[in-house]
């Protein structure tokens, strides 16, 4: 590898972004983002770093070995680059906003940093947009959550969409009042995640036969939903259910045409949620459109007080590889010397102009040299072939 190669070089996980990547990408966040303005959610921006002791603590255990920290060199105190930004969110929630109105809507965009990525997302930095809605235990909260985050990604061209709802509080119900060890409880909840009925009817107790029919419920979440209603549960699972069963009627209503499923035992992936979760996947896409559901506002800030909240966050990778590329884009060269009104002019009928720094010999041949698709020769835009 020679000099200029080992400079480029970039560490796993990491890579540039070039054009028209990167402006197709900032143009997809601001759609989003003014999808959730509209529906009242007012943008804030948390900083990339922040002490640990709030950014990690309480609800924010669950993201420490996610991620990278360093010491502040002024402070003399731990800081950590941000591996999600919901906290972040929750955080300003729970302070500088305290005495805002509630229930408090909230969006946000930015890049989070991870240690490590994984066989589906392999990116160690990725661009995440969100909404976060603070202060409400209500089932329109939820159902809100939901369809907010299908029309910011329909908003973008995302077709074929399916939510798929959990409920994480659902098993741990069941098995209230069950003693198991620490182990135990791992192995179990490994094979609920992996849909291992063999495992589950060894490690599951008297719970075997319940935890068996959750794992064959899933699916559609009609469909899901009625199993559930068949079977036995105890009072706090049942309500779960019954939850669940509220948002989806309440989605429906909004949103008639909404692919929606539901796997009672499903929990990878909500390290600090707790109640009605969603994930959000495009037919044919690898990875996972976004994230969200019900998790406690502001408990990295005051542990044990925190708020009821719900959100979610998009991620851009997985999204950008679900919509169509954009649109080759009107780029007009205007010839050195040309008048400045007449780019001025140009680019208030839609064009992006490009201008020649010095003379060129043949307009047409430094046009297509600049990307451009069209010249202004004599006062005409000309088609460059």
């Amino acid at each position: 590898m020679n000099d200029l190669a080992q400079r480029a070089l970039l560490p796993a996980g990491l890579s540039d972004m070039l054009p028209p990547a990167a402006g197709h990408e900032a143009a997809v966040v601001e759609r989003m983002m003014s999808v959730s303005a509209a529906r009242g959610y007012e943008r804030v921006k948390p900083p990339l770093v922040e002490f640990e002791d709030s950014l990690l603590a309480g609800s924010g255990v669950a993201m420490a070995p996610h991620t990278f920290r360093l010491m502040d060199p002024i402070s003399q105190r731990m800081m950590g680059v941000r591996a999600d930004i919901t906290l972040q969110v929750a955080r300003i929630a729970a302070t500088r906003l305290v005495n805002a109105p509630r229930p408090l809507r909230l969006s946000y965009a930015g890049q989070v940093l991870r240690v490590r990525g994984d066989d589906m997302r392999p990116e160690r930095q990725v661009g995440q947009v969100g909404a976060e809605l603070i202060g409400s235990a209500a089932a329109e909260a939820d159902a809100e959550a939901v369809t907010l985050a299908v029309a910011a990604l329909e908003a973008v061209g995302v077709v074929n969409l399916t939510v798929d709802l959990s409920s994480p509080k659902l098993v741990p119900a069941i098995l209230a009042g069950m003693p198991r060890s620490e182990a135990d409880e791992r192995r179990l909840r490994h094979a609920l995640d992996h849909k291992d009925a063999g495992a589950v009817a060894l490690l599951g107790g008297g719970a075997s036969k319940t935890l068996i029919a959750l794992l064959r419920a899933a699916g559609p979440a009609d469909d899901a939903l009625a199993a559930m209603k068949r079977l036995q549960l105890p009072a706090a699972a049942a309500a779960e259910a019954e939850r669940v069963a509220e948002v989806v009627a309440l989605v429906r209503a909004q949103r008639s045409g909404a692919r929606l499923t539901f796997d009672p035992v499903e929990n990878r992936g909500f390290e600090y949620h707790h109640g009605l979760c969603f994930t959000l996947f495009a037919g044919r896409v690898r990875g996972e459109l976004g994230r969200g559901g019900r998790y406690p506002a502001g408990e990295n800030i005051r542990p044990g007080s925190g708020e009821p909240a719900t959100g979610f966050t998009l991620y851009l990778d997985s999204i950008l590889r679900a919509i169509p590329p954009p649109a080759s884009a009107r780029r007009m060269f205007i010839s050195h010397g040309a008048a400045p009104e007449i780019a001025e002019k140009l680019r208030g009928e839609g064009w992006i102009t490009v201008a020649g720094l010095a003379p060129a010999g043949d307009v047409a041949v430094e046009a297509k040299r600049m990307g451009c698709s069209h010249a202004l020769v004599d006062g005409a835009a000309r088609a460059i072939k």
